[in-house]
Formats: C-alpha cells, sequence, structure tokens
C-alpha cells in the first residue's frame, strides 16, 4: 500500500490495513466467483454467509443474550433519533433524555417532535464538561424509556458505568461500541453507525431485545419498524451490502486481535498518552472531567488560540491529519478509535511535545 498518514479523523475513520489489504485481494475476484462482492444479491447464498457471520462475530465479541437481537440498518445514527420514539414512544407517550453533549442534544431535537420529551439531566449550563452522576438523573415513572449517547465525539466525554435504571435504556454506542468491555445484557437497545470503529459509513448497528420488540408501533410502515427488520433478517429492503461486508470483516480482524477487552485495553493506553501530556502541559488544555474523558475522542486546546491554524498546520506537514475540532466547538481532536494504532499516537504526542518548546 502506498504512504499512509496518520488519520486522527472522527468518522469516517482509518481502516487497520490488513483489513484494506484483504479488502483489495477481494476485489480482484471474491472466492473464484467471477464477481466481487458489491455485484451479487443480497440474498445470493455467498452474501448471506457473510451475513451470518458477521452477526455471529457480534454476538461473541459483546457476549449477547439469546433474547438480544442484532439488526443492520441504513440511515445512521441519525436516523435512530427519529424511529426511536416513533416506535417506543408513540401518540405523544413520555420518554426522557439526557442532554450531555452535541449528539444527545441532537437526538433529543429530533425525538422532542414525536413524544412527550423530558429532559432527565443536563450539562448544558458547563459546556457539556461534566455529567451527573447517572443514580441522581430524574425521569418519571411513566416515561417508556430513557436515552443517551455514552461516548459524545465532539465534546470528548463519555458515561463509563453501565445503566441501572428501571425503565429501557436506549443507548447510543456510534464512537465506542468495541473499544468498552461493558456488560451488554444490561443495555435494552443500543445503536451505533459504522464509520467509527467498525468499517465504512452506510450501515447501522441496532441490538435490542426481544421484548422491546413486541412494542414496536404497528401503525408504522415496515421500513420504519425495528420488528420488521428483524423479522427479515436486515433484508427487508436491499442493504449496502459492501459495507456490511466491511463490517464483517473487522469483526473478524477483532476477534483476531483478543476482542473487545484488548481494545479497551489498546484504548486506555493510547488516550492515556494524550492526556499525561496535557495535564502536564501548561500549553494545552482538556476541560473535561478527568474521570469522564473519553477514550476514543481525545479534545484538546491550545493556551494561544491564535497558535492552532499553526499547529493544524504543521502537524499536517508531518502526517497527523484531521485533527481540526469540529466546528461547533473548535479547538483540536485526535480520534482514536480501534483501528488507530499506538505509533501513530506517539508521534502525535512527540509532535505536540516538539511543538509546545518551539512556541511555548
Amino acid at each position: 500500500m502506498k504512504k499512509r498518514v496518520h488519520n486522527f479523523s472522527a468518522g469516517p475513520a482509518t481502516l487497520p490495513v490488513e483489513v484494506l489489504e484483504n479488502i483489495k485481494e477481494d476485489f480482484n475476484g471474491f472466492e473464484d466467483i467471477g464477481s466481487t462482492i458489491i455485484e451479487i444479491s443480497h440474498r445470493d447464498p455467498i452474501f448471506l454467509n457473510i451475513a451470518q457471520n458477521a452477526e455471529a462475530s457480534v454476538r461473541r465479541l459483546l457476549d449477547l443474550g439469546d433474547d438480544q437481537k442484532i439488526i443492520f440498518m441504513q440511515g445512521g445514527a441519525t436516523l435512530q433519533f427519529s424511529l426511536i420514539p416513533l416506535n417506543f414512544a408513540p401518540n405523544n407517550s413520555k420518554a426522557s433524555y439526557a442532554e450531555i453533549g452535541s449528539w444527545s442534544s441532537k437526538a433529543i431535537k429530533e425525538a422532542s417532535k414525536l413524544c412527550d420529551l423530558e429532559i432527565c439531566t443536563s450539562s448544558k449550563e458547563n459546556n457539556f464538561t461534566n455529567i451527573t452522576d447517572l443514580s441522581k438523573w430524574n425521569f418519571s415513572s411513566d416515561s417508556k424509556y430513557i436515552h443517551y449517547c455514552k461516548n459524545e465525539t465532539i465534546q470528548g466525554i463519555r458515561i463509563s458505568h453501565d445503566p441501572d435504571f428501571d425503565i429501557p435504556t436506549f443507548v447510543d454506542m456510534s464512537s465506542c461500541l468495541f473499544s468498552e468491555n461493558l456488560d451488554f445484557k444490561k443495555y435494552d437497545f443500543i445503536y451505533a453507525c459504522a464509520q467509527k470503529n467498525f468499517g465504512p459509513s452506510g450501515i447501522t448497528l441496532v441490538i435490542v431485545k426481544d421484548e422491546l420488540l413486541s412494542r414496536c408501533n404497528s401503525s408504522l410502515p415496515n421500513i420504519l419498524r425495528y420488528d420488521a427488520h428483524s423479522e427479515e433478517n436486515s433484508l427487508l429492503n436491499t442493504p449496502n451490502t459492501f459495507a456490511w461486508y466491511v463490517a464483517g470483516k473487522m469483526f473478524g480482524w477483532y476477534e483476531r486481535n483478543g476482542g473487545v477487552e484488548e481494545m479497551e485495553k489498546r484504548s486506555t493506553e493510547k488516550s492515556s498518552l494524550l492526556y499525561s501530556l496535557i495535564d502536564e502541559s501548561d500549553f494545552y488544555q482538556n476541560p473535561v472531567t478527568p474521570d469522564q474523558r473519553s477514550i476514543n475522542n481525545v479534545v484538546f486546546t491550545l493556551s494561544d488560540e491564535s497558535l492552532e491554524k499553526v499547529f493544524l498546520d504543521e502537524a499536517e506537514k508531518n502526517d497527523l491529519c484531521y485533527l481540526k475540532g469540529h466546528r461547533s466547538v473548535g479547538g483540536m481532536r485526535a480520534s482514536i478509535y480501534n483501528a488507530m494504532d499506538l505509533q501513530s499516537v506517539e508521534a502525535l504526542r512527540d509532535f505536540m511535545k516538539f511543538f509546545e518548546n518551539s512556541y511555548g
């Protein structure tokens, strides 16, 4: 493969070279069938085998219960913002949402059009730098579910604990699924778009308990119903077969590299390298409460804001790319998902030291 930069993009994000090389080989002829994977039917036995293997890998990696169904969908996490209340809080039923970052806020904006939404906790006043303990969240007893985003990619903040609510728990794990070794059986509904941690954009993984599927809004068109997608094994309509195939490659890569437990260990090590440097410096700052910092998205600013463009320009000259923070908050952001190797993070750390010595 030609020269590769250190790719810190928040998504679509870097993929392992091993997986990319394998995809390249398959495009020369998949399993000697005379076609590539993107040229065969989604109902062909060859693709059905790919789909079944991908689902089996997810089940093993996350140690899911028998009552948890796996659905591969389209529309990204953004579509789920609307589908969730449509299915599970119909007729203006009450639903509880945690406002703990930009993606939580986007989910709230969409859901508020469709249900009687209540905010059970908000960290908006502290600029999303500290999240109230889950035990102190306030929600109504008649709420159909509670929803939150586990890892906020823009603010670089996360909830590290498993939930313990007495109502169904719905969690956006788009930027942390497969990076944290959780008790996934405690979550009633999990969703994650692929382009952070398990493939290209265009496919979304949904994990939902059987009991919830039985509650789906039957008045909706089938394409908007989770139970309909589940009954058709995610083949209700033609899926993004390529993204599904790549996701399967990623799941296989995880299994060959120690699974989710090893990914969490690597993520903690990589993020600690950057946080240690930031905390020991007066030149760099990170505003997030230390024990709530994301292990996937490290955000930071410079004490002299006028140097940020210089930092980004010089970083790119050193093949350290896509470090600009989200347009809504500015600063810098290093997204270090599972496919990001330690050497790239070390290269960023060393550059940050050099830059501070040069301009500090």
